[in-house]
């Protein structure tokens, strides 16, 4: 009994498992709390010190890490951000802008001298969703939020358009009892011709918008979400208020109403036929409508889910209808009985862009098989027609959450979009690759830009005929050439007789009297710009400056 009493009290006072793990059956005997050990304080503190100091060294890793990815990504994106700082043009017309460039595009750069020429402001009450110039070149429009629908006209250009709306409202017999609607357009549908005549007294002529809008449309009771011309200078406007709504530059008041089930995100007319047009709306019906009998003709639903069509258009004159989606389809229907043909994913194989991100924009290649697709991975991709391969993917621009659309220049040769960081990105259409050997043929990222605004630039558009803004500051700079004492003349308006037939765009001489570019952007407080880019001549060894 003794030797057994000794042997378990030995136990209860034994020191843990040599392998260090201190096991339950040792810690309670019979009842009894085990004694602990003695804590040795400044084994505590080495422990400590070096368990810091292991932590120290992967937070030091890690934080190292994130510095470099970081890094990484602020190069890649550098020009969203620091590029641009401080290069917003001033209010002073008629300067040069400071352009910049990718890291990797070391020139010749073709945007190197853009003169920033004019600015309106005042008018426009928030963003400018939309932006579209008329057929002619010599129109503007532009709506966003403040659900007003505006037209610009070019100074040479106005008296031929007053003259028509002159006219026209002549002709027209007032109803005996207009409704209210028609009243309300009736009293700021278009501004009278001294106001579109008095021109700014700061304006030196050489800006080429009149700076009032020379037609002032209301009606739709939330934002407009995009706009359309027809070759005759009818417009439609779609709207968050779930129409469609008809417009004429001669008429003050709304001509038709075409209503929908959800918001009208896209619409355009008909390339060869403007009886007709399509309209897109979020509840995943495409409409083919007859402005005549003002009724549908043709429509298909949009399978899968969402099923939600953010963008719409006419490729191949009219033989395709090309609808966006707002999970990354861009679907194809045979125009003629609006049957489904085919369709692409427009994402990525891989990475964070291998999900499909809405189509903001759809936009057929002048003279080729090829449709440019705008989306909200800040890409855009350039589809040949004829396999529905991808030929060329631009990048640069940042488009993450606004409606931002992508659109090429009069010849083609240049692709332009506005940026969430407040600038307008350019690219080449088809980029001489023979300078970069290890360039990848599809992809893109040798882009020109400039900060231009002080917020979003949601619109920036080519002009499609510069020639007329050369051609009037040509004539411009003759005239004060021609003044006596240097005292500012008072600015002419061109004869407007020539312009009756050139509404069909077929200016035989347009081709070999193009003279540069002409951009117009807007942003998300209201405000338009105009830049001018003239064209160096060839064997020409002067600046482009010097030419302005």
């Amino acid at each position: 009994k003794y030797l057994q009493t000794v042997f378990r009290n030995k136990n209860c006072v034994s020191s843990p498992v040599d392998n260090g793990q201190e096991s339950d059956e040792e810690s309670v005997v019979e009842g009894s709390i085990k004694k602990q050990p003695e804590i040795d304080a400044s084994a505590v503190k080495k422990k400590t010190s070096q368990l810091k100091k292991f932590l120290g060294r992967k937070m030091e890793f890690a934080v190292n890490k994130a510095k470099s990815l970081a890094h990484d990504v602020s190069n890649r994106h550098k020009e969203e951000k620091d590029v641009f700082e401080d290069d917003t043009p001033t209010h002073d017309t008629m300067q040069f802008v400071k352009i910049k460039t990718a890291h990797s595009h070391k020139g010749p750069h073709e945007f190197d001298n853009l003169l920033y020429t004019q600015e309106i402001t005042g008018e426009h009450t928030g963003p400018i969703w939309c932006m579209k110039f008329s057929i002619c070149g010599r129109l503007l429009a532009t709506a966003g939020q403040d659900h007003v629908l505006r037209v610009w006209v070019l100074k040479q250009a106005f008296n031929y358009f007053l003259d028509i709306r002159t006219k026209c409202n002549a002709d027209i017999k007032v109803s005996p009892t207009p409704s209210q609607e028609s009243l309300v357009s009736q009293q700021s549908g278009g501004q009278s011709g001294e106001d579109l005549g008095t021109l700014d007294p700061q304006d030196d002529g050489s800006a080429p918008f009149m700076p009032k809008p020379f037609c002032v449309y209301t009606g739709h009771t939330a934002d407009m979400l995009d706009v359309s011309w027809s070759k005759n200078y009818f417009l439609l406007t779609s709207s968050m208020d779930k129409t469609v709504r008809l417009w004429h530059i001669s008429r003050k008041e709304c001509l038709c109403i075409f209503q929908h089930m959800d918001f009208v995100t896209a619409i355009a007319f008909h390339p060869k036929d403007d009886r007709y047009f399509i309209s897109g709306a979020l509840d995943g019906k495409l409409r083919l409508w007859s402005i005549p009998d003002k009724r549908v003709v043709l429509w298909n639903e949009v399978g899968g889910q969402p099923n939600l069509i953010t963008a719409a258009n006419f490729c191949q004159n009219g033989k395709f209808t090309v609808v966006g989606t707002y999970d990354g389809r861009c679907i194809f229907y045979l125009t003629e009985q609006l049957k489904y043909y085919t369709q692409i994913a427009v994402k990525s194989t891989r990475g964070k862009n291998a999900k499909g991100r809405k189509i903001t924009g759809i936009e057929p290649l002048p003279g080729e098989d090829k449709v440019l697709i705008t989306s909200n991975d800040s890409r855009i991709r350039l589809y040949d027609l004829r396999d529905l391969n991808l030929s060329c993917k631009y990048k640069g621009y940042s488009n993450i959450s606004s409606q931002i659309r992508a659109g090429f220049s009069h010849d083609g040769k240049f692709i332009v979009a506005g940026s969430e960081n407040q600038c307008i990105y350019i690219w080449k259409t088809h980029h001489d690759y023979s300078k970069f050997s290890s360039a990848r043929r599809d992809r893109n990222i040798y882009w020109e830009g400039v900060k231009a605004h002080s917020a979003v630039v949601t619109c920036a558009v080519f002009a499609p005929h510069p020639e007329l803004v050369f051609k009037f500051i040509e004539q411009h700079q003759e005239t004060l050439g021609q003044s006596n004492g240097g005292q500012q003349p008072q600015l002419q308006q061109e004869p407007q007789t020539k312009y009756i037939d050139q509404n069909t765009s077929k200016n035989k001489d347009s081709s070999s009297t193009n003279k540069g570019y002409v951009l117009v952007s807007a942003d998300f407080n209201g405000c338009i710009k105009v830049f001018l880019k003239k064209e160096k001549p060839k064997h020409s060894s002067l600046p482009a400056s010097a030419l302005v």
